[in-house]
């Protein structure tokens, strides 16, 4: 075999290597139901905060928040974030969290990027870019 066919193959054993080992870290948008069935694996779910749930003393331990989310069919479910509150989190709209559900039913997000909060001026410019966002995370 000529040289440059080796190399070829190595990169291309490369590349595969690279594609299959990232096909982990790859997550759809699941409801609360559905993620309440993966326990132990790391879902992505969008959700609307309920900002009577949410208890956080920042002296008792600043890194430990707790709330509860409803998704767009009505589910509902509690959340602990073992980090400092984001700041502005009563002002979103919607909320992506990324984590894993445990035993008792409690959505475990355990890394810092595990909660993104979505704009609310991105609603109040468009009204209808809630409803289709609602509609991508139902599919």
């Amino acid at each position: 075999m000529k040289k440059l066919h080796i190399v070829a193959l190595v990169v291309i054993a490369a590349v595969i290597a690279l594609l299959i080992s990232q096909l982990g870290t790859f997550s759809t948008y699941e409801t609360i139901a559905s993620a309440k069935t993966k326990i132990g694996k790391t879902v992505t779910v969008i959700a609307k905060l309920d900002k009577q749930t949410l208890q956080y003393d920042p002296i008792k331990n600043p890194n430990y928040l707790t709330f509860d989310v409803t998704d767009t069919l009505g589910n509902t479910m509690k959340v602990a974030y073992y980090y400092e509150k984001p700041q502005d989190m009563e002002k979103s709209e919607r909320i992506v969290l990324k984590g894993k559900m445990d035993n008792n039913g409690i959505f475990q997000i355990k890394d810092q990027s595990g909660i993104l909060l979505k704009c609310p001026s991105k609603y109040k410019d468009n009204p209808n870019a809630l409803k289709d966002e609602d509609l991508r995370a139902s599919l």
